[in-house]
């Protein structure tokens, strides 16, 4: 299971027990946040695009969505993302517990300037119902990131 590779990663700086499992689902923004008892624009969501044939990871807050013209002129190509049987392939997590850590080295992970606005945010921790509450200068350190992006517009309200 994805969410013990996460724990035992965290082991080797002393955090696994910072990991939170939830007896509800976090699989999404909505769940997380209710299960969480937070905002959703705190939820640091991480989405898996490919990119020529590579896996890419971008964790973004919750409360944004992908602008497709920031991606394209970042990555040169157009978004795509992966489908589930690519994740596990190719990230070693499933979609709900998809999160920057435990993954190949292969795999780089871009923080979007999104997340920037808090204090902490909660990525998952690799199962569709768990979650670590990081500050941004952890989530740097312990997601290995390969740099801060700027990909993601606010979603408007919904009515």
């Amino acid at each position: 299971m994805s969410v013990e590779k996460v724990k035992a990663y965290f082991d080797q700086f002393g955090l696994r027990d910072k990991i939170i499992e939830l007896d509800e689902s976090s699989a999404t923004v909505e769940l997380a946040a209710k299960a969480l008892h937070t905002e959703g624009a705190r939820i640091a969501k991480t989405l898996s695009f490919m990119v020529g044939d590579k896996a890419i990871l971008i964790v973004t807050a919750g409360d944004t969505k992908i602008d497709n013209a920031k991606y394209r002129h970042k990555f040169g190509c157009k978004a795509r993302m992966l489908t589930a049987e690519e994740l596990d392939r190719l990230v070693g997590h499933a979609p709900g517990g998809v999160c920057p850590f435990a993954v190949p080295s292969d795999v780089k992970i871009y923080l979007d300037e999104s997340l920037k606005r808090f204090q902490t945010v909660f990525p998952a921790a690799g199962s569709s119902n768990s979650a670590i509450e990081l500050t941004i200068p952890d989530l740097e350190k312990y997601s290995a990131f390969t740099e801060w992006t700027d990909v993601s517009k606010l979603k408007e309200a919904a009515q």
